[in-house]
């Protein structure tokens, strides 16, 4: 069987370059249950930082999750993963999210989203950054 292990940190040329072309990704977080809470999200990919963000409304229920998730965790980071497919081309990230609200770095994540969907978000005065220190990678390309 085929190995789709990625090293999140190195990814390769292709892998890369699929995660800078404009897809809609799924973020995946925890409910209390422990039940999967999938949702279409957008995502940027920063492997030298050893991160994925995506930028949110701080009352949806993902960023919910990820809070309980991080506080259940003592602080390590809720469990998340964000994966995107083109036809039977895929790739995911897996990793420990937290909220972060600073105005600079949700600013930083908003310009990476227009970098990478040619757009800035819309405006959102409640947005918040779901932040994922990356634990993992997986993917066909």
């Amino acid at each position: 069987m085929a190995s789709y292990r990625r090293d999140p940190h190195q990814p390769t040329p292709a892998y890369l370059a699929f995660w800078q072309a404009r897809h809609v990704c799924t973020l995946t977080t925890l409910r209390a249950d422990g039940t999967p809470h999938v949702v279409p999200v957008s995502a940027t990919y920063d492997p030298e930082a050893g991160l994925a963000r995506v930028i949110a409304t701080r009352t949806s229920a993902k960023v919910r999750h990820v809070r309980a998730g991080d506080a259940a965790a003592g602080g390590a980071g809720a469990p998340v993963a964000i994966c995107q497919f083109d036809g039977p081309t895929w790739a995911t990230l897996e990793g420990r999210a937290v909220i972060r609200t600073e105005a600079d770095l949700v600013a930083d994540a908003e310009h990476r989203y227009e970098l990478r969907y040619g757009r800035p978000p819309r405006p959102n005065p409640h947005r918040v950054l779901i932040e994922v220190t990356l634990t993992g990678a997986l993917g066909n390309c």
